[in-house]
């Protein structure tokens, strides 16, 4: 396989898509966060905080999130490059459609199956919207094609 089929992607596309998907998912991690928090304040020091079980979540939460979100950002931008979308309305399109297939289904099941709460399924349902519709439209706003040699 070769690496020449992948877009080619501005490294400053993918540095603010990642800011932008990882501070979108974080909002929805918070309750992770406040009770990391929480524990630091009870901890007698700070090496007694680190050896936590806590820490350790927060810390696979935190570095999952940067990871997800900078692939999530790469395929977003090559999508929004291999289709030619240069417009606003064009981004918010195709990322309801990455919505529409990435969220909609888990929503149905935490509805209907699962029988979640709606406030939990609204607040998720949400925080995908911010991070597929929002980060087409952060993307193309911000260009994702390189800039072209000049020779």
């Amino acid at each position: 396989m070769s690496l020449k089929f992948f877009p080619s992607v501005t490294p400053s596309a993918i540095a603010l898509g990642t800011a932008y998907s990882h501070g979108a998912s974080l909002l929805l991690s918070a309750p992770v966060f406040g009770s990391v928090y929480d524990r630091v304040k009870t901890s007698d020091t700070p090496e007694e905080f680190v050896k936590s079980k806590e820490a350790a979540g927060a810390l696979a939460v935190w570095g999952s999130s940067v990871v997800g979100s900078a692939a999530k950002t790469y395929a977003v931008a090559a999508l929004l490059q291999s289709t030619g979308t240069v417009t606003n309305k064009g981004a918010i399109y195709l990322g309801t459609l990455l919505f529409a297939i990435s969220t909609v289904p888990g929503a149905f099941v935490n509805v209907f199956a699962e029988k979640r709460p709606l406030d939990y399924v609204l607040a998720k349902i949400i925080g995908e919207l911010l991070d597929t519709v929002g980060l087409a439209a952060v993307l193309n706003w911000w260009g994702t094609r390189p800039v072209p040699d000049v020779v």
